[in-house]
């Protein structure tokens, strides 16, 4: 798929879907961070992954983040949203709210919803300027893409590429 193709399909699944009458009777499924800046985000993700010795205890931790994940509507669990490239099924959505980009998303497995977990707190809550400058490098930089099988590595990229092409398709929605 082309850079025109994917920046269409971008552009489409960057809705913030406020018309849509179900959305205000469910929860929030955006990801809201506590870190001020991704900076800040992937830094204090690189001190929280060093206090384990291990990477069965980092793979718990990560695990553990994707189970705090919010609810992602059922309704969202389609072809529309599924990222394409992952082993497991993975969905996502983006929106721009308040010229902020925010993301939700989700996982049929425990590992992938903890790296979409990851991902998310890097990259929700951020201007789409500060998601494009955000460049996914700190995943290998932690040692978490070696640590993965070629088919997850390959789809936490998918991911960082899906999230990527939103931000750019949100800059221009803004």
């Amino acid at each position: 798929m082309g850079e025109a193709d994917r920046l269409g399909l971008a552009r489409a699944w960057c809705s913030f879907r406020r018309a849509v009458p179900y959305l205000s009777t469910m929860p929030d499924p955006f990801f809201r961070p506590e870190d001020p800046s991704a900076a800040a985000a992937i830094a204090a993700i690189g001190e929280e992954l060093e206090v384990f010795d291990d990477w069965m205890d980092r793979y718990q931790y990560i695990i553990e983040l994707g189970r705090k994940l919010p609810p992602f509507p059922a309704e969202w669990q389609d072809d529309a949203h599924r990222v394409p490239g992952c082993q497991s099924q993975v969905w996502m959505e983006a929106g721009v709210q308040d010229g902020r980009m925010m993301l939700a998303g989700a996982s049929d497995a425990a590992i992938v919803s903890g790296l979409v977990a990851l991902l998310l707190r890097v990259y929700s809550g951020r201007p789409p300027a500060e998601v494009l400058a955000t460049d996914p490098v700190f995943l290998k930089d932690f040692g978490l893409l070696e640590a993965l099988s070629t088919n997850r590595g390959n789809g936490v990229a998918s991911m960082a590429r899906r999230i990527h092409d939103a931000a750019k398709a949100c800059a221009v929605a803004a």
